[in-house]
């Protein structure tokens, strides 16, 4: 189904943007372990540090909430940054374990805005923490340098360094998997707009037969009518030959409305063909037809008509198919239409449209069976089987 592939797609992409907070806690917590072995970190700190990181793990995680949906605020943006910088300079400031922190911040704050704003906010975030992770280098603070804490010169370029890279990285990653799940929201919006597209274009032409059928008789009948009112005083017979005209056109209005409306509740199957396939290839869905050589017998064909129609309707609206094959074919004792498309359906048939009841009953009413499910290999199968008590010639 579209809408459960959708669905699945935002939980990857929520965990992909979780992943660098989870990310974060490993590196923490492998850092503490080291820093509290060699007595370079106090317990306690350690443990307001990781209270810390907890109330950041929270708002990091409506932030990616938030991302994925309605964005984040400013406020929200300079209140996470100031408590990610606060867990860092508490933890201890080590480049590879506290000092992730602001990373995982700049990570999600950076999407959701400008390019020129995410590139201020990868320089402004490697500023402001490259001078504590500096310090706590040369203060031996950071286990990873603990037996050989590097010189002045030392520890500034390879701590800038580290945070010039990381900073520039880090915001171009989940804005990625942010745009990309952006365009399965905008895909999944077309494809649903092409199926309203295609019931619109149905229902103006429906209008526009009508009124070709019908208007010119109801015009005349209008004018004739008004005619005869104006000589009913002055000509009795004469207003009575223009009624029975207008009675005549009222007739002839009322049988070719009737027409007119068989006509669209007794469907074309070659029509329906024609239009399913044009729908289906306008929404990016390759669509082949395995006709038979001879006419499907009119008995049936109306309703393989209906079944082809809600069939197309589901493949838009409840599947993620890029190919669909319509299968016709038909021997004296019965006519067989198979529709399957590539589209996963994991739900059971019944919930995947519920024109398919509808269908159900057409096909019991010419003696025929319906049946619509999910394949064993990613494909979902709708086959409509009718009997024919007629010889069909040959």
């Amino acid at each position: 189904m579209v809408v459960d592939g959708l669905r699945r797609a935002r939980r990857v992409v929520r965990w992909v943007l979780i992943g660098t907070l989870l990310l974060t806690w490993f590196l923490a917590v492998l850092t503490s372990a080291g820093a509290l072995g060699l007595g370079v970190l106090a317990w306690q700190r350690a443990l307001l540090a990781a209270a810390g990181l907890a109330m950041f793990s929270v708002v990091f995680v409506r932030m990616t909430d938030a991302v994925l949906s309605h964005g984040i605020s400013r406020r929200e943006r300079v209140v996470s940054g100031a408590l990610a910088l606060a867990v860092m300079v508490t933890g201890g400031a080590q480049m590879t374990g506290w000092g992730f922190v602001p990373l995982a911040w700049l990570s999600i704050a950076a999407v959701g805005v400008s390019r020129k704003s995410a590139v201020l906010l990868g320089a402004g975030t490697a500023v402001v923490v490259t001078p504590p992770a500096v310090f706590a280098t040369l203060a031996g603070g950071d286990p990873t340098f603990a037996t050989d804490v590097p010189s002045t010169v030392g520890a500034v370029v390879g701590v800038s360094f580290y945070y010039v890279v990381m900073c520039a990285l880090f915001p171009w990653t989940n804005r990625l998997w942010v745009w990309i799940w952006r365009l399965a929201e905008e895909a999944h919006a077309g494809r649903e707009a092409q199926a309203r597209l295609a019931v619109a274009e149905e229902r103006l032409r429906f209008a526009r037969d009508l009124h070709d059928m019908v208007g010119h008789q109801l015009s005349a009948i209008a004018v004739k009518s008004e005619l005869a009112v104006r000589l009913s005083a002055a000509d009795a017979g004469a207003a009575k030959d223009e009624m029975a005209e207008v009675r005549g056109l009222a007739r002839t209005a009322l049988r070719e409305l009737r027409e007119t409306v068989r006509g669209y509740r007794r469907l074309d199957l070659g029509a329906e063909l024609a239009t399913v396939r044009g729908v289906l290839e306008a929404a990016g869905v390759t669509c082949r037809l395995h006709l038979p050589h001879r006419e499907v017998p009119e008995e049936v064909a109306p309703v393989f008509a209906w079944v082809i129609r809600e069939a197309a309707t589901n493949v838009l609206r409840h599947s993620s198919a890029s190919r669909c094959d319509i299968t016709v074919r038909h021997s004296e004792e019965e006519a067989v239409l198979e529709v399957r498309n590539d589209g996963v359906a994991r739900r059971a048939a019944e919930d995947v449209g519920s024109g398919l009841a509808g269908l159900g009953e057409r096909m019991a009413a010419v003696g025929g069976t319906l049946e619509a499910r999910p394949t064993g290999s990613g494909e979902f199968v709708l086959r409509a089987v009718a009997p024919l008590p007629v010889e069909v010639g040959a």
